[in-house]
């Protein structure tokens, strides 16, 4: 009852399923020619790259706080709509591992990966014109991950939701990009402001990313909500003691 259609997912959610209309192409051809090295490489840097490292490190927020929101049905959904496709897709290279994994969640004497095929991916998942856009945000987000993570490392900041840094861009199509996403929330910050102009001396840029991108780092303002743990104004100032807005939302 939770599970949503693709077409009233966040672009987040199309944008992983476009991922894995890619791969299945990928992981159906290697197959076919007997490369299993190929399969499991790509699979692999899917699920360290695209998985781990993005999708999951922005969504957990999401999965752990929201209420009933539609972010986080579709978070569910596409959580479900993986774990058909990686463990059918690595079962005959791991072989013993998937069916641990397959039989943690539906045991039984009759239960196998092995008797399950690949799920079929609708070609309507594939989005160039989205992967594109998102590669542009992904861009962008690598230099403020990279301003941050110099902050960290200087025990300025303990996480990146202690921030609200600036990123100054040069292409104003890129900040209407950036605005019809919550980008705070795609770089696990409690703030982020955008703006088109010039960049100040002192900004932090990225050696080897796209010209024009450049942040200043500042603190969040405010107090640290004890359940999301954002750095936010309004904290305090709602019925559960010591959340934000949302928080106190999804308590209620």
């Amino acid at each position: 009852t939770d599970r949503i259609d693709a077409n009233e997912m966040p672009e987040l959610e199309k944008w992983v399923l476009h991922r894995l209309c890619e791969l299945d192409k990928t992981v159906r051809a290697g197959y076919a020619a007997h490369d299993f090295q190929g399969v499991f490489q790509a699979v692999f840097t899917f699920a360290t790259v695209d998985l781990s490292a993005f999708y999951f490190d922005i969504r957990k927020d999401v999965l752990y706080c929201d209420g009933d929101t539609t972010e986080r049905r579709a978070a569910r959904t596409v959580l479900d709509i993986l774990f058909h496709r990686l463990t059918t897709w690595l079962a005959p290279v791991l072989v013993f591992t998937m069916e641990e994994v397959w039989l943690e969640r539906f045991p039984g004497e009759n239960s196998s990966i092995h008797l399950q095929d690949f799920p079929d991916t609708p070609a309507q998942w594939r989005d160039d014109a989205l992967a594109a856009k998102w590669a542009k945000i992904r861009a962008t987000r690598r230099v403020v991950t990279a301003a941050l993570e110099i902050q960290r490392t200087e025990k300025v900041i303990g996480a990146s939701l202690e921030a609200a840094p600036t990123v100054y861009l040069r292409d104003t199509d890129a900040i209407q990009t950036l605005e019809s996403v919550p980008f705070a929330d795609l770089c696990i910050t409690s703030a982020i402001t955008l703006k088109a102009d010039p960049a100040p001396d002192g900004a932090f840029t990225l050696d080897g990313a796209e010209d024009g991108i450049a942040v200043v780092f500042a603190k969040a303002e405010g107090e640290k909500c004890q359940r999301c743990w954002k750095i936010l104004p309004d904290v305090g100032s709602h019925s559960h003691p010591g959340t934000c807005g949302r928080c106190d939302g999804a308590l209620a």
